[in-house]
């Protein structure tokens, strides 16, 4: 039998419990909505595993593994900050750099052709901030507080790599576009 579905079946369920996961946050739970959060999380780990180990890698898989990882991001701060427990500007930050990167790629690939998404190390560092900032929240709102200093902390973290990360985008969207628009001389 041929398992090479199993990392986008995971992903796809991933996909899934986004709607658990708003209704819990609305409620608000943050109990259970930690839990779903941290089912997400555990099952990127297991995908990626998966499509790496057994090289059951997609193009499909490629797409759509980093969107449901932002979605789950995006959306579990856009209600956090819905409920007031995460700052407005902080989450429109985070909206605007997700849309740039989007609208970049997509230019691109409507102008210039296919593209290989591959997240920069700042991009990966961004996103593990972003994931601490939301897991810690739910830690703090569901179960015991977290010190103010260490959430505070985090908050302007996550601002300092979201703007830098987006900023390192545009500067790599706008030399991939300039490279791929100068005729080659030679």
């Amino acid at each position: 039998m041929n398992w090479s579905f199993l990392p986008n079946l995971i992903t796809m369920l991933r996909v899934i419990l986004l709607v658990p996961l708003a209704y819990y946050l609305l409620l608000p739970d943050y109990k259970v909505a930690l839990i779903i959060f941290f089912i997400a999380g555990f099952s990127d780990a297991i995908d990626g595993f998966l499509a790496k180990r057994f090289s059951w890698v997609s193009r499909f898989g490629a797409i759509m593994d980093p969107l449901a990882d932002k979605a789950l991001l995006v959306l579990s701060m856009a209600i956090l900050a819905f409920n007031h427990q995460l700052s407005l500007p902080l989450f429109i930050t985070v909206a605007c750099r997700d849309i740039l990167i989007v609208s970049g790629a997509y230019y691109y690939h409507r102008r210039i052709g296919p593209y290989e998404m591959l997240p920069s190390l700042l991009s990966k560092a961004n996103t593990f901030v972003q994931l601490l900032l939301v897991t810690s929240l739910l830690v703090s709102l569901g179960y015991k507080n977290m010190p103010d200093i260490y959430l505070k902390g985090l908050v302007i973290l996550t601002f300092i790599t979201t703007i830098a990360s987006g900023l390192h985008y545009l500067y790599i969207w706008s030399k991939k576009m300039q490279q791929a628009l100068t005729p080659n001389k030679g």
